[in-house]
């Protein structure tokens, strides 16, 4: 089969889509899945950097979502049949052809979406659902404040805050991308490059009730600053850096709590698992998803061959939701 393999690691220059050995048979309560198209995320591009290798067992190819058809399935796989449409959340190795994966991972593609854009839909679906709801408890009436507000994680949440009822605020850094958030229900817009979102959110709601953030340390104070009394910082990404030095006096003073979450290292099952989330993120957000509620919010799709440029559109300005890379037709 093809796949985009790595050599080395660094720049662009080091993907090729190149021929690599077939996969196996899918192996007991695994399916095999043709690949149609695949989610481009953060965590491909420190993949490639060197700076995110895989967990052990994983493939080391590139892709943490697919959407595309079950091919083959595995002994003790009731669930699925040769030809469903799906998508996936993976370990690893969604820039190929074929991927095997334990059953557990495996979504319908929703009703009304394509079989090529639900590969928009399993990371975000996954990470927001784990995060804002089963970490954080997210309420109707809450203030929920999204940084990266028009990345593919921010597109989503947004949604899924506004169908919970929440409160939603986001930060961006351009206006253009801030309407776009506003149209998917996003109410207070800041922009980060003139706008301070901790004095935002608490001169107007005396501070947010949940906050799900991408930056990490850059952020770590200003986000203890921004919480309400009991509020809950949910970290999922370190684009701000990995060290800072935290007030616990002022998180204590608000009785606040900060978790610092990461869904490819996850078990397979138990509590917390993958496995759980996906049965959460069906049960829960695939009917919002099928009644138009919410909706991937696909901002270009890519050939594979042109996987450089793909993802190189994650830092563009002008790049809203996911970028997939289409692999069939």
């Amino acid at each position: 089969m093809y796949a985009v393999s790595l050599d080395g690691f660094g720049g662009p220059e080091v993907m090729k889509w190149t021929r690599v050995a077939d996969l196996p048979a899918p192996g007991p309560g695994e399916v095999a899945i043709d690949v149609v198209a695949a989610g481009v995320n953060r965590a491909d591009v420190m993949q490639r950097e060197g700076r995110y290798p895989p967990p052990p067992g994983a493939s080391d190819i590139m892709g943490l979502e697919v959407s595309g058809f079950i091919a083959e399935v595995g002994i003790g796989v009731e669930n699925w049949q040769p030809g469903d449409a799906v998508c996936a959340l993976l370990p690893g190795g969604g820039y190929a052809e074929r991927v095997n994966t334990p059953a557990t991972r495996v979504l319908p593609v929703p009703d009304g979406v394509s079989v090529t854009s639900a590969a928009a839909l399993p990371e975000v679906a996954a990470t927001v659902w784990s995060n804002i709801v089963m970490t954080a408890g997210l309420d109707r009436g809450q203030v929920l404040l999204v940084h990266g507000g028009g990345s593919g994680i921010g597109t989503h949440a947004v949604q899924v805050g506004r169908a919970l009822g929440a409160h939603v605020a986001v930060t961006a850094g351009s206006d253009s991308k801030l309407e776009h958030c506003r149209e998917l229900g996003a109410q207070t817009l800041i922009n980060y490059r003139n706008q301070d979102f901790t004095e935002v959110v608490n001169s107007e709601f005396s501070g947010a009730n949940v906050i799900l953030d991408i930056m990490g340390a850059s952020y770590l104070q200003r986000n203890t600053n921004a919480l309400a009394e009991g509020g809950q910082l949910t970290i999922i990404g370190l684009q701000g850096g990995e060290v800072a030095e935290l007030d616990l006096g002022a998180l204590l003073r608000k009785r606040g709590s900060i978790h610092v979450t990461n869904l490819r290292r996850r078990p397979e099952h138990g509590p917390g698992s993958k496995a759980e989330i996906i049965d959460a993120v069906r049960s829960h957000v695939w009917p919002l998803i099928s009644n138009g509620t919410i909706r991937p919010v696909v901002s270009a799709e890519v050939p594979v061959t042109e996987v450089a440029e793909a993802q190189a559109l994650l830092d563009s300005t002008e790049s809203v939701g996911k970028v997939l890379l289409t692999i069939r037709n």
